[in-house]
């Protein structure tokens, strides 16, 4: 241990929760509480209480693995990197720079990410580098892009949830996923607010709603779009907020106007009295929020679908207000800064377009490089690992699993098979890890230190702990090990601090804008919301610090001398001390991030999935996390706490199908869709749909959830369909 109590911050999703380690008796770390941090208040999930056991050498790799004669074997670190850099320097000298692909996760930090990107244009000089944030929230970042100007998943901190009227919580379960952030909710009933669920299953989080609507997977975005055209209808639109706050309403009103309540119960299934009742309750209250998650994103027309629920916010005029607005609740624990520092195949440090010529010369700048030299944008995620074997023949991954997480799941492991060369590195054998020519072993949340950006846009900084084990590095040393030995000595420090400084630099004047953030706030304060530039304001007393969005001055906007602070409003944050900028815990209060300062409605129109059920696929399946597993399970499936809770995949259903199956609780049922097979027990409830059945996407294996998924892509985010597609269910064969 470095400390006898180390505070810190949960290595799982995106409510990043404060925890204390603290020796444990005979070695190691065990984790206690840290109320003192305002998004989990000391609480904890499953994952969280257990994941100092992932620190175990008996789960975990401890030594660089090579493949000799098809088999992976132990090496030293001199033999692996070597091997990396010449499998990478060999492709690129005999198919060009773009051959090499670097795929990130969303659970780097930032100072990880951040590297990840510059060794990608800088070191290997490819445009394909991209991460599996794509399959996180890409949709809601350009839907709120094109509305707002600006993406960060909440323009709020969680701690205003209990305290508006109503929330309508778009295809979310909060209970399974994220359960420390369940009191939100349930404080905000306490204080008289309603909550509104939109999910096709009656989960546990919808079992908190006032209402629960469940429609027919793929037709969220009729569900929203029918809800404006009520609130049209009812007269409950905010004109005076629509004409002095936003642009494009005619149009999108006529859009709306066009999917009229009978018209979307037929599509939905939700009844127009369920959808008079939302409209009601939603609207009645001065303040509310509709905050979505990977339900209505993971389609292939998500960004248009997320845009529609944003369009019934502005239609009411919730965003820019106190207590109210639109927010997307980020996936993984740092997927809002995972994409934010160039990791995305379109983006540069800071959040800038990588087709920007300022944002080209000032990233190249920092980085010491010609502007010219910069690759443009590649390829998104899927369409990168759609690619490997042909374009694309050698692979550097970090921090991902695409074997199980993956749509089209079968498809992508055989294209990652089908290289010339593939090195991961992580923390333990993952299935993708499995098939590599060099897999390395890196260090853990506990064993680096490190900052993360959780759902709310606050930086945060995780601590080590504990030294890492003797065979283990950290991905920084990595990839300094690995940019000098392709022909790059400098620029690539292992230390993280040193890294971050840089990233400041990198960031400053950019929609992101970390350069007022040290790390000696981030010990000193319980993070800092971003856009945080460095220069002073000259006034930043105790009310512009304030994070009450009531206090007096809590509203002021940020004296601009970076056009994206402009363009936002500082309303607080926790600043150490005068002449720093305190940060912005909430978005918009002023102006929108747009060129006028006003937000956008989109006109968008409900389409159908882009795999609808017919007489050979009948049923829809939608995919899901479930409590005490997490993402791709590469982790959580070495706890054995976690896998006693959560043992395997499973196939839930209405007992109405079943019978037509045949089949009876925890009987094998096999799913069939155009891409393949996947055979798990079934599990009968009538908390879904008759149309629909639910499989948890953690396992692989036969019961791989990804196996069937279809890959079809949002025109605007690349986000594939996970949510959606076309199956039919049978009785598995017993032999």
């Amino acid at each position: 241990m470095t400390a006898s109590v180390t505070p810190t911050h949960c290595p799982y999703c995106a409510l990043q929760c404060g925890m204390n380690l603290t020796p444990a008796p005979g070695g190691g770390v065990a984790v206690t509480e840290r109320p003192d941090f305002p998004v989990n208040r000391g609480a904890l999930c499953g994952k969280g209480r257990t994941a100092p056991a992932l620190l175990s050498s008996r789960v975990r790799l401890t030594s660089p693995l090579v493949r000799t004669g098809g088999v992976l074997r132990p090496a030293g670190w001199d033999e692996a990197l070597s091997r990396i850099a010449e499998g990478l320097a060999r492709t690129r000298a005999d198919h060009g720079p773009d051959a090499c692909g670097v795929f990130g996760g969303g659970g780097l930090t930032n100072e990880k990410a951040y590297a990840l990107g510059k060794f990608a244009r800088v070191v290997l000089r490819t445009s394909q580098i991209d991460y599996n944030g794509r399959f996180c929230m890409s949709s809601a970042a350009a839907a709120g892009i094109r509305a707002f100007g600006l993406d960060r998943g909440l323009p709020f901190p969680l701690e205003d949830v209990p305290r508006t009227g109503c929330v309508i919580l778009v295809g979310s379960n909060l209970a399974e996923t994220m359960p420390p952030a369940l009191r939100f909710v349930t404080e905000l009933k306490e204080n008289g607010g309603t909550l509104i669920v939109v999910d096709p299953r009656r989960t546990r989080t919808a079992e908190q709603a006032d209402l629960h609507l469940a429609p027919r997977p793929g037709t969220d975005l009729a569900l929203a779009l029918g809800m404006l055209h009520l609130v049209v209808a009812e007269g409950r639109t905010d004109e005076e907020y629509i004409r002095d706050r936003t642009s494009g309403w005619e149009e999108a009103r006529a859009a709306a106007m066009a999917h009229w309540p009978e018209y979307v119960e037929r599509i939905t299934g939700v009844s127009v009295p369920e959808l008079r009742a939302a409209v009601r309750m939603f609207c009645e209250p001065e303040n509310a929020m509709v905050l979505t998650a990977r339900g209505p994103e993971q389609q292939s027309k998500g960004t248009d679908t997320v845009g529609a629920w944003i369009n019934l916010c502005l239609a009411t005029g919730r965003p820019g207000r106190p207590l109210s607005g639109y927010g997307c609740l980020t996936g993984q624990g740092n997927g809002q800064g995972g994409r934010e520092h160039g990791q995305k195949a379109d983006q540069l440090p800071g959040y800038r377009k990588l087709t920007d010529p300022d944002a080209r010369r000032h990233v190249a700048e920092v980085w010491g490089v010609d502007p010219a030299t910069l690759p443009g944008p590649g390829r998104s995620a899927y369409e990168l690992l759609d690619a490997m074997g042909t374009d694309i023949r050698s692979l550097l991954l970090m921090g991902s699993n695409p074997v199980v997480s993956a749509p089209r799941a079968a498809h992508v492991e055989e294209r990652l098979k089908s290289l010339d060369f593939l090195a991961v590195a992580d923390v333990v054998l993952s299935e993708t890890a499995a098939l590599a020519d060099v897999v390395l072993p890196v260090a853990q949340w506990a064993e680096e230190t490190g900052t993360t950006t959780n759902l709310e846009g606050r930086v945060l900084l995780r601590r080590r702990a504990l030294t890492p084990p003797e065979g283990v590095r950290s991905d920084l040393e990595v990839l300094h090990g690995l940019a000098a030995l392709l022909g790059v000595e400098k620029g690539f420090p292992a230390d993280p601090e040193e890294v971050f400084e840089e990233l400041r630099r990198a960031s400053a004047g950019g929609p992101a804008d970390y350069s007022g953030i040290t790390y000696r706030r981030l010990t000193e304060e319980n993070g800092v919301f971003w856009p945080c530039p460095a220069p002073a304001i000259p006034d930043a007393g105790a009310e512009a610090r304030s994070t009450d969005p009531e206090a007096p001055g809590a509203f002021r906007k940020t004296p601009a001398g970076n056009p994206a602070v402009a363009d936002t409003s500082a309303t607080g944050g926790s600043g150490s001390g005068s002449g720093q900028h305190p940060g912005t815990p909430r978005l918009f209060l002023e102006r929108f991030a747009t060129e006028d300062g006003r937000a956008r409605f989109v006109p968008v129109s409900h389409r159908p999935a882009a795999e609808e059920p017919d007489d050979e696929y009948p049923v829809l399946l939608t995919t899901g996390r479930v409590v005490a597993q997490y993402q791709s399970g590469a982790q959580t499936r070495r706890v054995d706490e976690l896998n006693a809770a959560a043992p395997g995949p499973y196939v839930e259903m209405h007992p109405r199908l079943a019978e037509r199956l045949g089949t009876a609780d925890g009987d094998a049922v096999t799913v069939v869709s155009r891409r393949g097979r996947a055979v798990a027990p079934a599990r009968l409830t009538t908390a879904i749909r008759p149309d629909t059945v639910f499989m948890p996407f953690h396992w692989p294996g036969e019961g791989r959830a990804n196996t069937l998924t279809n890959p079809a892509l949002d025109p605007v985010s690349r986000m594939p369909e996970f949510k959606v597609c076309a199956v039919r269910v049978e009785a598995a064969r017993k032999d």
